[in-house]
C-alpha cells in the first residue's frame, strides 16, 4: 500500500480520504453556523402593523362592567349585565367576518365545551364582544346561531351573548383587558391574537387561555378558578387543589407538592382512623372478658 513519507501524506490513502470527508463535513457545519447567524442577524424586525397585535396579560384587572353594548335583539346593555357576583364569564374578541382564526377558535372553544357537563348560562356566561364596530346585530346574531347549533343544547340560548359597539368602547374593553389588534385597510380585515379571558363573577380577570384548541379539563378548572368556591362541586374543588395551571402547556397539571401533602393527610387519617377502629375494639374485648368474669363469679 502506497504511502508517502511525510506528515499529512505518511496515511494511507484509504485514510486520507476518510480524512478529507470529515473535514469536508466540518466545514460544512461551520459554514451553516455561519449562514445561520448571518440569517440571525438579518431577522427582519415586526411589521408595523402587527406590532400591537399581541396580548399583555393584566392579571387581576378589572373590566369595565360600566361600558354599554348591543346584544343580538337589539338592546343595549351594560357589560356588568353578565357579572352576576356567582357565576363565572368566559369572554372572548372576536368577528363574525374573520376569514380563519376566529372561526378557528370559536369552533375550538365549542368543541370543548361540549366535553363538558356544565352548561353555558346555567354554571357560567359567555360573552363574545365583536371588535369590528362595523358589525351588526343581525350577523352577530346569525354567528351566534351557528355556533349554538353545533353545541347543541337549546337550554343555553340565553346563556351566550354575542355584543357589538362602538369602536370607542371595544378599544376601552380590549386595553383593559390587555387584547392587542389592529385593522389592515387593505384587506379590510383585523389582526388580532386568539385567547379567551376566565373572569370572575365579579369582573376581574382571573386566567388566559391561549389558542384555537381548548381542553375541557382546562376550561372547566378554569371556571372553578374563577369562580371563587361558588361553583364546581366538592371534587372540582379537590382537583383544582392538586391541579396548577402550566402557562408553558397552557394546562393545568399535577401539583406534586400539593399531591404529596394532600397524601400526607389522608394517609394520617387513614392510620388514625385505624388506631381508633383497634382501640375500640380492644376496649369491646375487655369489656366482655370483664362480663365473662362476672358471670362467672356470680355461678360460683
Amino acid at each position: 500500500m502506497k504511502r508517502v513519507s511525510v506528515g499529512w501524506a505518511e496515511r494511507s490513502e484509504p485514510h486520507k480520504a476518510s480524512y478529507a470527508v470529515g473535514a469536508a463535513i466540518l466545514l460544512s457545519l461551520c459554514l451553516g453556523l455561519t449562514a445561520a447567524a448571518s440569517a440571525a442577524d438579518r431577522i427582519e424586525p415586526t411589521p408595523r402593523e402587527l406590532e400591537d397585535v399581541n396580548v399583555t396579560e393584566h392579571p387581576n384587572a378589572q373590566i369595565p362592567l360600566d361600558l354599554t353594548f348591543v346584544d343580538t335583539d337589539g338592546k343595549t346593555v351594560k357589560l356588568g349585565d353578565y357579572f352576576d357576583g356567582t357565576r363565572p364569564v368566559l369572554l372572548t374578541m372576536n368577528y363574525s367576518n374573520c376569514p380563519m382564526l376566529c372561526t378557528l377558535q370559536l369552533t375550538g372553544l365549542f368543541q370543548g365545551l361540549s366535553h363538558m357537563k356544565w352548561n353555558i348560562g346555567e354554571n357560567f356566561q359567555l360573552v363574545t364582544v365583536s371588535i369590528d364596530p362595523k358589525e351588526t346585530r343581525e350577523r352577530a346574531r346569525l354567528t351566534r346561531e351557528k355556533y349554538l347549533k353545533i353545541y347543541g343544547r337549546p337550554a343555553s340560548d340565553g346563556g351566550w351573548h354575542f355584543l357589538t359597539g362602538t369602536k370607542k368602547n371595544i378599544d376601552a374593553l380590549a386595553n383593559a383587558i390587555g387584547f392587542g389588534y389592529r385593522y389592515d385597510p387593505q384587506s379590510g380585515q383585523y389582526a388580532h391574537p386568539a385567547v379567551a379571558f376566565i373572569c370572575t363573577p365579579d369582573g376581574h380577570v382571573s386566567r388566559y387561555l391561549y389558542g384555537i384548541e381548548y381542553d375541557p379539563q382546562t376550561l372547566r378548572l378554569a371556571l372553578v378558578e374563577a369562580g371563587q368556591g361558588k361553583v364546581g362541586s366538592t371534587l372540582d374543588r379537590a382537583l383544582l387543589y392538586c391541579f396548577h395551571y402550566d402557562e408553558t402547556r397552557g394546562r393545568y397539571g399535577p401539583a406534586a407538592v400539593k399531591i404529596m401533602r394532600l397524601g400526607g393527610v389522608v394517609t394520617i387519617f387513614v392510620l388514625g382512623g385505624a388506631i381508633v377502629l383497634f382501640w375500640r375494639r380492644e376496649k369491646k374485648r375487655a369489656h366482655r372478658k370483664d362480663d365473662q368474669g362476672a358471670a362467672d363469679d356470680t355461678t360460683a
